[in-house]
């Protein structure tokens, strides 16, 4: 502020310039008022460049996160404990999370949630979006394994259910993908390792609770319920199913009383016509969406 009333001083009338008179003619004043002007504006100018250089400077502080509990990876005014059992399930089989890159940073991700609700020896998750013998060792043995399966819908998957009444060996280990559905296509077909073992689909007609997130269709389960789901039929026991499926409840409810609303799935939208974009005009895109129409699986 003193440097600026400094730079106005040359401005008052009362305060001359040496060497001016008395006898200077009106546009001689004005030329010299002009200089003042511009002079004062220059200085205001480096001053006000000073003080933002002064800030650059300055140390960044780096945003601060909300606390977040250890158990549930939720922040710890929403924490979702008093809805995870109060230890951790008792399963035999080994589950193994393949998990793409994108999903580790969304907020609503429901593999924290199965991993608090399992024992740490029993479910891995294993990020990342190609997969190999040399990169990973451990997983290239698991896929190598007679009792292992992958939970993958197609044409080649066989019923889960019908699966386990008929083979000689009981499954040990299910690995699933976790990611959108254009995600988790590019992970199986981009790695040769998740071919080896045996491929399996759950036909179920129950519908996804996983109501704030978009599904292709109604029956199209997240992460945590493919697991639910898959657990209780490998481990011949429905609270599996029940228990992991309550802190996924009790997260949709907690969103949608703070103002998220509830997705319905394309399928829904297209039956309704309540779709709210154009329909495609390449036809492979245009097939699937009269597939979700028809209700036949894709």
């Amino acid at each position: 502020m003193e440097l600026q009333k400094e730079a106005r001083t040359p401005r008052d009338p009362v305060a001359r310039l040496p060497g001016a008179s008395r006898s200077q003619k009106p546009d001689e004043e004005e030329r010299r008022e002009g200089g003042s002007a511009l002079a004062a504006t220059a200085l205001d100018a480096e001053a006000d460049g000073a003080s933002a250089d002064g800030l650059w400077e300055l140390p960044v502080e780096p945003a601060e996160r909300r606390p977040e509990c250890s158990r549930c990876s939720r922040p710890q005014k929403v924490c979702l404990c008093p809805f995870l059992p109060v230890h951790p399930l008792h399963i035999s089989t080994h589950l193994y999370i393949i998990q793409h890159p994108a999903e580790e940073n969304k907020v609503l991700r429901t593999v924290p949630l199965l991993v608090a609700c399992l024992p740490q020896d029993k479910c891995k998750v294993k990020i990342g979006r190609r997969f190999s013998e040399e990169r990973d060792p451990e997983l290239s043995t698991v896929c190598r394994k007679s009792d292992t399966l992958i939970l993958y819908p197609g044409a080649e998957a066989a019923n889960l259910e019908e699966f386990i009444l008929d083979s000689p060996i009981y499954p040990s280990t299910i690995i699933i993908i976790d990611g959108t559905w254009s995600q988790a296509k590019d992970i199986f077909y981009k790695n040769s390792l998740f071919r080896l073992p045996k491929q399996v689909q759950l036909k179920t007609s129950i519908s996804s609770q996983y109501v704030i997130r978009a599904q292709p269709t109604n029956r199209c389960l997240s992460t945590l319920e493919c697991a639910a789901v898959a657990l209780s039929i490998l481990e011949k026991n429905n609270y599996i199913q029940e228990t992991l499926l309550r802190p996924l409840q009790a997260l949709c409810s907690f969103q949608l009383q703070h103002g998220a609303q509830i997705r319905l799935s394309k399928e829904h939208l297209l039956k309704n016509g309540l779709y709210p974009k154009p329909m495609p005009k390449n036809k492979r895109k245009l097939r699937k969406m009269e597939l979700l129409m028809n209700s036949i699986k894709i």
